[in-house]
């Protein structure tokens, strides 16, 4: 059955959010040998078994399960759970684990058995044993668990009974939606059982695969594909996923690399070691070989104006917030280690397959950009069939994935690409944002998803930049000019008008510098250091009560996507014309990369404002204040006027 692609959103198994207790009636334990801990191979027949409790997974619908008498394989009663249609308010799939809190001995067998049935023919995502909620260094798992109308007897091997000496995971599920609808699932006579008739175990680390990788000092790596193909009594191998702690890891020169019993080799130092795995006495299929070698140099500095960047990750600009480097989706491989190379901050990515790079909780406008870059370094081979794959995905207007107005494209690099992939050099990847064509809008970008053949990459130097042939830090063209009619405006600032008088433009009680400048021979304010500035014009105050609209022309060369806001605010001293006399009134708007109009950088920006806006402001009579604040430090403003 198809599954919804979950390539960019994946659900953790294992985080408890809420917990449903059902415990059984006591019953006799089934004791097969004296121990410390209770023998009871059941966990659920026509009820709980002693001491079980279950506690539904983080995200999941907490109600999908329930014990039913209506559909049973035997006795009088089994466990129901009600799988959740795509996108259900109340949990985006079923999942939960069934647990008790003092151990069970169950050394004495070799497997737990269940039956299942489910009310259309499916694939279970996950069901295994194990998972205590904490460490669950006994976890084994089936992953894809065909299931269909009929009842079927179904099996998970334990690995290793002897290590079930004092176990508390009895049994676990995950499944979500088939075609993005839910459906039904029945499980009956779950219990542990010895049956004698699981043979031949194959261990396998690495998905069976001898791999070789590069790798540098203070540098860790994470062994995984782990797993245990099992002869099963119907004559089919199933496999078996298992926690690494199941089996022992060998590094054959532990000066140059350890490795823990988790399967997390650390890298010590220079030179070559071979990490292998043994799975009781036999030897695992697979193995990594790591070679640690010298850090590249640094990647080259870049020149693009600080101004014409909205940057993901250099030590040369201002980096805007990036939510994680290393998503961690399912089925990917990709380990991130950050390094520093001669004081340069850099990402370096092994077993890399695929990785994601998200920015969803702010998201990038990048509408004023002509140009993603991306540095690589690697020292896999690069001629073909290697590829390295670039791919930006902006989540729509509605800013979330999924959500109807996503769009994305990806770029492919080669030996025969311009620019082209190669070995132990680094490699600038300067792309035009017009070779995304899928990207038919780029205002809220929020992934940005890097795979392919070279496993092995330095990254840095990830930013969208402006190309406009030079450093851009003053405008190079005056504000456009107002077309209202004169007999329409009050004006504290603007060429083709008389202007009203202004006390001062940078109030005693502000955190700004200003100054006159010409753009062309048009007058115009250049604010600097701004946090916020006050503009007064209190001896005479205006009163703006016939007019509709407030204008004000802004050009920054700053960065403007978010988080930076620009606000204007303006103040009513009522009557009295005094601060403080108990009749003021206020309002202030806030304007950013998504407002309308949106910030920019290097543009002129138009507010024009109906003062209805202006909400809390429910006076005009005694305009007496305006003041302007935000993250942008550098505005050119011109063009301050009322008008109707």
């Amino acid at each position: 059955m198809k599954k919804r692609n979950i390539f960019y959103q994946t659900i953790t198994f294992f985080t408890i959010i809420s917990a449903l207790f059902f415990t059984s009636c006591e019953r006799d334990p089934n004791i097969l040998e004296p121990a410390d801990y209770p023998v009871d191979p059941e966990v659920f027949i026509d009820g709980f078994s002693s001491g079980l409790n279950y506690a539904a997974f983080g995200g999941s619908k907490v109600t999908a399960f329930d014990v039913v008498t209506d559909i049973k394989y035997k006795g009088t009663s089994s466990m129901r759970i009600e799988v959740p249609d795509f996108e259900d308010p109340q949990g985006a799939y079923a999942g939960g684990a069934y647990f008790t809190n003092v151990g069970r001995n169950l050394s004495g067998y070799d497997a737990l058995t269940f039956w299942a049935k489910a009310s259309q023919p499916a694939n279970i995502d996950i069901v295994g044993i194990g998972n205590d909620l904490g460490q669950s260094k006994n976890l084994a798992t089936i992953t894809g668990l065909a299931v269909n109308s009929n009842w079927k007897k179904y099996i998970i091997p334990i690995p290793d009974p002897g290590r079930w000496t004092a176990e508390r995971g009895m049994f676990f599920y995950s499944e979500g939606p088939e075609n993005d609808k839910g459906y039904t699932i029945w499980f009956d006579e779950v219990q542990f059982e010895k049956l004698g008739t699981i043979a031949h175990p194959r261990p396998f680390i690495l998905n069976g695969q001898d791999q070789t990788t590069i790798a540098a000092v203070g540098q860790t790596l994470n062994i995984g594909d782990i797993y245990v193909l099992y002869n099963m009594p119907d004559g089919t191998d199933e496999r078996v996923n298992v926690s690494p702690t199941y089996f022992t890891f060998t590094s054959s020169d532990e000066s140059v690399a350890t490795v823990n019993e988790s399967g997390q080799i650390t890298v010590i130092a220079m030179g070559t070691a071979k990490v292998t795995a043994k799975f009781g006495s036999m030897d695992a299929t697979g193995s990594i070989t790591v070679n640690v070698e010298e850090l590249p140099d640094p990647a080259p500095a870049p020149t693009v104006p600080a101004a014409n960047v909205i940057s993901l990750f250099s030590n040369a600009y201002t980096n805007v917030p990036v939510d994680t480097w290393a998503t961690g989706w399912l089925y990917s491989t990709a380990v991130l280690t950050e390094l520093q190379i001669n004081g340069d901050d850099v990402k370096l990515y092994t077993n890399l397959n695929f990785n994601g790079i998200e920015f969803a909780s702010q998201t990038i406008d990048a509408t004023t950009m002509t140009h993603f870059h991306m540095d690589i370094w690697t020292p896999d081979p690069t001629n073909l069939p290697a590829a390295f794959n670039v791919l930006l995905v902006d989540f729509g207007a509605d800013g979330v994935f999924g959500g109807g107005d996503d769009v994305s494209h990806e770029v492919t690099f080669t030996a025969n690409t311009t620019p082209a992939l190669a070995t132990r050099e680094w490699v600038q990847l300067d792309v035009p944002l017009s070779a995304f064509t899928g990207l038919t809008t780029r205002e809220h970008l929020a992934q940005l998803v890097i795979s392919g053949d070279p496993n092995t990459v330095y990254v840095d130097n990830v930013y969208f930049y402006k190309e406009d042939g030079g450093t851009v830090t003053e405008p190079t063209e005056p504000a456009p000019t107002p077309t209202f009619s004169a007999a329409d405006v009050i004006s504290l600032f603007s060429n083709p008008y008389t202007n009203v008088p202004v006390d001062t433009w940078s109030a005693v009680w502000d955190q700004a510098d200003v100054a006159d400048v010409q753009i062309e021979g048009n007058d115009t304010k250049l604010y600097t250091n701004l946090v916020f500035a006050g503009i007064e014009f209190i001896n005479q105050t205006v009163d703006a009560t016939s007019m509709t609209h407030f204008r004000m022309d802004i050009w920054t060369p700053d960065p403007t996507a978010l988080p930076a806001i620009f606000k204007i605010k303006l103040v009513d001293f009522g009557a009295d014309g005094a601060f403080g006399g108990g009749d003021d009134v206020e309002h202030e708007l806030t304007f950013d990369a998504n407002s309308s109009p949106p910030l920019v950088t290097s543009e002129w920006v138009s507010f024009d404002i109906p003062l209805s806006d202006f909400t809390g402001l429910t006076t005009r009579g005694h305009l007496a204040q305006m003041i302007i604040s935000g993250d942008p430090n550098t505005i050119y403003v011109d063009n301050i006027l009322f008008h109707k």
